[in-house]
């Protein structure tokens, strides 16, 4: 199942909309924001904003609570996903596929991964992972499309990333996981 049914109380929806305010802030994971008015959520933290699966194993469900029925279940730690709204201790998430659901926030990390390319996944393609940022500097490895990195930093225009040991640089719009213009200090 990839599109989401929210079968939830008018209440709860009514309550997501409630505390959202504006001001100008910088992450607490190091992330300033590319934009001067940002939405903050009842956390007191950014919406939207991407954080990482913390377990190998989480369920993504349809509302935000246990008795919610789960849509289904991610099995990849680390994975980034899009937090978009708020409400009590659950986050509704978007991943790089677009599909959406609610997961605890005890089963989320602020550690910053990406994919690299993933509406590229699955075409015969290898990006390359530059070791300083810039298109002419040498090429230090092949990433394929779909591949998750750790993200060290974003300078708005190159993110440093590391994959498993091997770390360089790609274009921040090959990432999937840090917003255009978006700054990252590690």
């Amino acid at each position: 199942m990839r599109g989401l049914v929210f079968l939830g109380k008018a209440s709860a929806l009514a309550l997501l909309s409630i505390g959202f305010a504006a001001a100008t802030i910088t992450n607490p994971h190091g992330a300033a924001s590319a934009v001067a008015n940002v939405t903050l959520g009842p956390s007191g933290l950014p919406l939207p904003r991407f954080v990482s699966l913390k377990s190998g194993r989480v369920n993504a469900r349809i509302g935000p609570s246990f008795s919610y029925p789960v849509a289904w279940l991610y099995l990849k730690e680390g994975l980034p996903v899009e937090i978009l709204q708020e409400y009590d201790t659950w986050r509704k998430i978007r991943d790089a596929d677009g599909s959406e659901g609610w997961i605890n926030q005890s089963l989320l990390s602020g550690r910053r991964t990406g994919i690299i390319a993933p509406w590229q996944k699955g075409k015969d393609a290898e990006l390359p992972l530059f070791a300083e940022p810039d298109k002419k500097a040498s090429s230090v490895a092949l990433i394929e499309p779909g591949v998750i990195g750790t993200i060290r930093s974003c300078n708005g225009q190159w993110c440093e990333l590391d994959f498993s040991g091997r770390t360089g640089w790609m274009a921040q719009t090959l990432v999937w996981g840090a917003y255009p213009g978006e700054l990252i200090k590690d």
